[in-house]
């Protein structure tokens, strides 16, 4: 990993940041499990298709400084461990809102996320925008895809308890 100081700082510790947050995230007793390493897993596995076609086919987005620079193009802490823990608290913290709540809190969230990536492109070496990449890509992108990560453990949880219930 090539990089000055303070963008290996930065990398180091949002990993270990979300490493705990993660672990004390995954011990909450709110509700069962698999909802949220479900969650965790669908955004990881999208994230890295994502991150792969912007960075690899489109080349719209370049991190210079990154886990792993010689294995992948992508990054490797935000899409495999940050972004979805992010999720993982996104989903528990809305676990039992109505749409608009959902949408106010997602709201809360991606806005400040994005305002940080703002800052980050503009101030350091950890990610560089190309070739008419604009925040606000990211804004959608990034509150789309939560929403539809939303919807689908949504979903998988009603067919589960329907299943359930015909089991009975």
């Amino acid at each position: 990993m090539k990089g000055n100081k303070v963008e290996k700082i930065l990398l180091h510790g949002t990993m270990i940041f979300s490493v705990i947050i993660l672990a004390i995230l995954l011990r909450r007793k709110k509700t069962s499990i698999k909802d949220w390493i479900l969650a965790y897993l669908i955004n990881g596995f999208t994230n890295g298709i994502i991150d792969h076609v912007l960075t690899t086919h489109k080349k719209v987005l370049k991190y210079p400084v990154r886990y792993f620079p010689k294995l992948f193009k992508l990054n490797v802490a935000f899409d495999f461990l940050v972004y979805p823990t992010f999720t993982v608290f996104f989903n528990q913290w809305t676990d039992k809102d109505k749409p608009k709540a959902i949408l106010f809190k997602l709201l809360t969230l991606t806005v400040p996320l994005n305002l940080l990536e703002l800052l980050i492109e503009k101030k350091t070496n950890l990610v560089t925008w190309r070739k008419g990449w604009k925040w606000y890509y990211s804004f959608v992108a990034m509150t789309m895809k939560s929403l539809i990560t939303k919807g689908f453990v949504v979903f998988v949880g009603k067919v589960s308890d329907k299943q359930n219930n015909y089991l009975k």
